[in-house]
């Protein structure tokens, strides 16, 4: 059956996210090591992350509020104002940081745009997410764009029902396991997995089966080409 559609993560799929929160956490742990040691605040900033995900969502707002709680618990209510203040300048520098691209990109969107109508479909803020897919100089690939709270098997079925499209001629391609690939494939679509180097690590699923029908996995971005081309001929 023909790929209608070719849908795209965005974060750590086709530019880098996750080392970003990584530097950030980094630079959290330096402010808050006069209270806890590093693997204790990573500990901690993980679990206020989980807790806070169904109220703020996901996205660098969502996570700064995530800091700062963080930062009030392990110091005690001791932080300060300054101290408060450096950790708004962290999520200010990651909400201007330049997008870079990941691998093979670029390329790859020009080959597929020219047979296939793409979407983009990623999870978190709205304005952020706008704003980097600006910067990245992707846009006029996308056909669609959709940027959703979360990626649910309901939130793939609303945008399958928005276009009117049949998920047996959808292919989804991401980094993660647990909003890219297995709603998907519980859907009857196709899936395409690409590791990134770093992921989240909410975004892991502690079992999947890699042998359900519709799924595929890829070493790079570059090779997704090849791959449409094989299953469309």
């Amino acid at each position: 059956m023909q790929i209608e559609i070719i849908a795209l993560d965005a974060d750590d799929t086709l530019w880098e996210n996750e080392l970003l929160y990584q530097e950030a956490q980094t630079k959290l742990k330096v402010i808050l090591s006069p209270w806890d040691s590093f693997q204790t605040i990573d500990h901690k900033l993980y679990e206020t992350e989980q807790r806070n995900l169904p109220l703020y969502g996901y996205g660098i707002k969502a996570f700064t509020l995530s800091m700062i709680e963080t930062a009030i618990q392990v110091s005690e209510g001791e932080i300060s104002c300054p101290e408060i203040s450096l950790i708004t300048d962290i999520a200010r520098a990651m909400l201007s940081a330049e997008v870079d691209l990941r691998p093979h990109a670029l390329e790859t969107l020009m080959a597929l745009s020219k047979s296939h109508q793409l979407m983009m479909v990623t999870k978190g803020d709205l304005l952020d997410q706008s704003a980097k897919l600006k910067r990245s100089g992707l846009s006029s690939y996308f056909s669609f764009v959709e940027i959703v709270n979360d990626k649910t098997p309901q939130a793939y079925t609303e945008i399958f029902q928005k276009y009117n499209l049949n998920p047996k001629r959808f292919m989804m391609v991401g980094n993660s396991l647990r909003s890219d690939i297995q709603p998907i494939l519980e859907l009857g679509g196709k899936a395409v997995y690409i590791p990134a180097d770093t992921t989240w690590a909410h975004e892991t699923l502690a079992e999947f089966d890699g042998n359900k029908r519709g799924f595929y996995q890829l070493e790079h971005l570059g090779q997704l080409p090849g791959l449409v081309a094989e299953l469309t001929k």
